[in-house]
């Protein structure tokens, strides 16, 4: 078995797709991104839902992340394994358009869900229902549409020589054609 000695490569350690969804069932915290008007990226913690295919959250329609979005639905959501039952260590980036949903439906939906995702007793899911349920709320449906996840046990395993190189991805293109264009602008000897 082989360790890891370029640790610039880093796109071999993704999630698998199972602990990718495991770890988004599971985390109910994410950072939301946006861009503003004049062009500035900016995020925000939000709770969330996975749900559907899609992240789900919620926002009153009046914050300037709504505007933002409804302007330039492109977006991405960051998500970690801290405090989940998986360690710290593994991320999920999703980059994906957002949907602003207004429709009576589909806050019905929403909101037990949500709610019996962050509430633990009955009483508690249903005040927190009731607290959602305002007419300036709004629920935001990122879709994903590419993923970018790093999975740091993996990365441990190989720094050690101890994980099955099954296990690794091919690397992408940031790991291949890019840095080798970034070693040869720097004058790194390629071997």
């Amino acid at each position: 078995m082989n360790k890891a000695e370029n640790h610039e490569v880093v796109s071999i350690y993704s999630l698998d797709d199972d602990l990718r969804e495991a770890i988004l069932l599971e985390q109910k915290e994410c950072v939301l991104n946006w861009c503003t008007q004049d062009e500035w990226p900016m995020g925000v913690i939000h709770s969330y839902i996975w749900r559907r295919g899609s992240i789900w959250i919620t926002a009153a329609a009046h914050r300037h992340r709504v505007s933002a979005l409804r302007r330039n639905p492109k977006t991405s959501v960051v998500i970690t394994s801290k405090g989940t039952s998986f360690d710290a260590g593994k991320s999920i980036t999703v980059k994906g358009r957002a949907k602003i949903h207004e429709d009576r439906d589909l806050k019905m939906w929403f909101y037990p869900e949500l709610a019996g995702a962050l509430r633990s007793t009955p009483d508690e899911v249903k005040a927190f229902e009731e607290m959602l349920d305002s007419p300036l709320r709004i629920v935001i449906e990122v879709v994903p549409e590419k993923w970018i996840t790093h999975d740091g046990a993996k990365m441990r395993a190989h720094t050690l020589g101890t994980i099955d190189e099954t296990q690794l991805a091919k690397p992408l293109e940031a790991d291949t054609v890019r840095l080798e264009a970034e070693k040869k602008r720097r004058g790194i000897n390629h071997d």
